[in-house]
């Protein structure tokens, strides 16, 4: 048994012996690779300073910038082949039209007509007075209008100035007169009549008495009309009270128009 331990106790050895040379051999080997490796990556020394930055050859997934390509520009032959461009021909607009020359300092001519006035050709009744030539009674009027016509009434008393001190009375006596002239009694083939005046006189309970056509207007229909409208004003209101006058003289103008 001796003899067989002795045996033993040397091919232990050289297994042993073997195996620490591989694993040297191993660790040698990882750390020249791991050198290799990190070669680049140390930042500066105590005797340096300086720093060493290994190269990347290239990153994967990330798209680079295409750098512009700058290209020169170039003139284009217009010749054909061998031989000289034929030269361009203008292109003239058939539709275009020259614009007119305007002849300086020349005196414009002007054209006149004449102008046409509208006129009543009805001719006017025999012995009528012109219109705007009947004149307008002496006295203060109010004046007023019927339709086309206009009219006026004038006061006057020996009570002294009547307008003036009642007028509400004045437009009463107005509007009494104009809704009783009824304009569709004159003859229809009169357009206009010139004026004509009719004076009356009212007392004091509003009666109208004395009525007298001072001026005609030529026109038989047209004085009925004016005078029939005073008289079917009558009665009227009584005057006031504060008018010490017995009657109160009245004039009535009109200038009849349809």
């Amino acid at each position: 048994m001796a003899t067989a331990a002795s045996n033993a106790i040397p091919s232990l050895k050289n297994s042993l012996v073997f195996s620490v040379s591989a694993h040297a051999i191993l660790l040698g080997s990882l750390t020249i690779s791991n050198f290799l490796s990190h070669r680049g990556e140390f930042w500066g020394g105590p005797g340096g300073g300086s720093v060493s930055i290994g190269l990347v050859a290239g990153v994967t997934g990330v798209p680079l910038p295409r750098p512009d390509a700058m290209t020169t520009s170039r003139v284009v032959d217009e010749s054909k082949g061998l031989y000289k461009a034929e030269p361009r021909t203008k292109q003239t607009d058939e539709t275009a039209k020259k614009i007119p020359q305007f002849e300086k300092n020349k005196q414009q001519r002007y054209v006149t007509r004449a102008s046409r006035v509208l006129e009543d050709t009805t001719p006017p009744p025999a012995g009528a007075i012109p219109y705007g030539q009947g004149g307008t009674p002496s006295m203060p009027y109010t004046q007023f209008s019927v339709g086309g016509s206009q009219a006026g009434l004038g006061f006057s008393g020996p009570g002294g100035e009547f307008a003036g001190h009642f007028p509400w009375y004045v437009e009463a006596v107005r509007r009494r007169v104009s809704s009783n002239w009824i304009q569709s009694y004159i003859d229809p083939g009169v357009r206009w009549a010139p004026r004509a005046v009719i004076s009356f006189q009212v007392l004091r309970d509003g009666t109208i008495v004395n009525i007298e056509l001072l001026r005609s207007s030529g026109n038989a229909s047209v004085d009925r009309s004016a005078i029939r409208s005073i008289r079917d004003s009558s009665p009227l209101e009584r005057l006031p009270s504060e008018y010490s006058g017995s009657h109160v003289a009245v004039e009535f103008w009109f200038d009849f128009r349809r």
